[in-house]
């Protein structure tokens, strides 16, 4: 039994946090993150890089980024993005120094060879392109850059709080990503949707703001609310509009939660020509001593392909390229007794009636459960027996999407990394660390509930 997942993005030693600057160059996708490589604890942060030809398979590479003494990074290279900029791929990063206090700097790195598959060298701007928050608006919390195209010109979105507890989403206009003009306040918790969806003004930050369009011509704001410590995911679909004065704004339409978990956070985007894909950070959610004997601390997500329907709600799907880790014969095809359970597996449940999936059993009896009603439109994950440290405690979450005839459940699990898509409709993510004396056995009790299961294959070609 291993709580260690094998098959999603993870350094073997030391802490992980945001996944950044999600990036195709060459022919491979390129997913940086936070990361210690001396300790699994918050400090030190450089960033990780690994790299991959398909979605599945990732090669790590050496580190990208490494603070700088005395430069403005010498704290930390916090998150940003990676953009092509000119033929050149450029990493937008947070730079801290040892005072920060919150407010952080834009910094550029540059990849040293383009030609270059890997993107192995890079190599930092001595200055700033943006030294701090712009004047007059009593910005206390500063940090996240995300560059992206809208309407023939670049901008870049920076997150923001205020002094009187207001968060909000900076704008930056950077057709010349070495000269950034502020272009105002893109949109902040006073919105009268944004204030809905997330309670008063929706935590005293947003972080990692991002921003992606759909084939259907709406665009979804990603947000990480923050509080002091990181807390939840929301998201916003509307629309981009450019004002006579050329100003940008996002007019909104509907939100709701990004993940109904506990475990995932600081979401980051790319967007592709047809698609936008997905990583979020999902933390340990275990005592401290816990993962100082195992050494090392967070995993990234699967990649998730996310859009919007019609009604403006998300959609959210596994990246299909994920099917490549399945074998040829699944472990299970039909429901029925009892199946012992791999430490990671690709799990179909088609409910078509009230279904209980029970994926683990401890000593005493007890179940983790996900129970489906679909003529109800609910989902109830029960994780209470496996109890998980954070403020936001282990109660059963519930999960509400429309009422249909039947619904499917898609169950991605690779050690300690649970993570649940309600049909198209929804995703939760936790984490459950087995213990010694805990059973991982699959039984689904349900009429007619059609089951398929797959134990991920590192051999698969990609």
């Amino acid at each position: 039994m291993s709580n260690t997942p094998r098959f999603r993005v993870r350094p073997p030693a030391g802490w992980i946090n945001d996944p950044n600057g999600p990036f195709r160059w060459r022919e491979r996708h390129h997913l940086f993150y936070q990361y210690n490589p001396n300790a699994p604890v918050h400090a030190d942060i450089h960033w990780g890089h690994a790299s991959s030809p398909d979605l599945v398979h990732w090669e790590h590479h050496p580190i990208a980024l490494t603070p700088t003494p005395g430069g403005p990074d010498e704290a930390g290279c916090w998150s940003g993005c990676v953009v092509d900029d000119a033929g050149t791929p450029t990493a937008v990063y947070t730079g801290i120094d040892h005072t920060h206090t919150g407010l952080g700097t834009i910094c550029l790195a540059r990849a040293t060879d383009p030609n270059d598959a890997l993107l192995t060298e890079w190599q930092p701007l001595p200055t700033p392109v943006v030294s701090g928050p712009p004047p007059g608006l009593d910005v206390v919390m500063f940090r996240d850059p995300f560059v992206f195209h809208h309407a023939d010109h670049r901008w870049a979105l920076v997150g923001a709080g205020h002094a009187d507890g207001t968060p909000s989403v900076l704008l930056y206009d950077c057709d010349d990503l070495t000269d950034w003009r502020f272009a105002g306040v893109l949109l902040d918790g006073n919105d009268p949707v944004a204030a809905g969806v997330f309670g008063d003004k929706g935590a005293v930050g947003w972080e990692c703001p991002q921003v992606y369009g759909t084939p259907g011509g709406d665009h979804v704001l990603l947000l990480s609310l923050w509080d002091g410590d990181p807390y939840s995911t929301g998201y916003l679909t509307g629309r981009l509009d450019v004002g006579g004065e050329g100003e940008l704004r996002f007019v909104t339409r509907v939100g709701g939660r990004l993940d109904q978990g506990r475990d995932f956070y600081a979401p980051a985007v790319l967007q592709e020509p047809d698609r936008a894909l997905l990583w979020g950070w999902s933390w340990e959610a275990r005592p401290q001593e816990e993962v100082d004997r195992a050494g090392w601390a967070g995993v990234l997500t699967a990649p998730r392909v996310v859009d919007v329907h019609p009604d403006g709600s998300l959609r959210v799907s596994p990246a299909p390229e994920l099917e490549l880790l399945r074998p040829v014969e699944p472990f299970i095809s039909t429901p029925g007794g009892i199946t012992p359970l791999p430490d990671a597996y690709d799990l179909t449940v088609t409910a078509y009636a009230p279904t209980t999936v029970s994926l683990l059993r401890d000593a005493s009896g007890h179940e983790l459960t996900i129970h489906t009603d679909p003529a109800e439109g609910t989902v109830l994950l029960d994780r209470t027996a496996w109890p998980r440290t954070g403020r936001e405690g282990s109660a059963p979450i519930t999960v509400h999407v429309p009422k249909a005839p039947d619904l499917t459940l898609r169950l991605l699990v690779d050690g300690s990394l649970l993570e649940l898509f309600v049909g198209e409709r929804a995703m939760v993510t936790e984490r459950v660390h087995r213990r010694p004396g805990d059973v991982a056995e699959l039984r689904v009790d349900g009429p007619g509930a059609r089951v398929r299961g797959w134990a991920p294959d590192p051999r698969r070609p990609g």
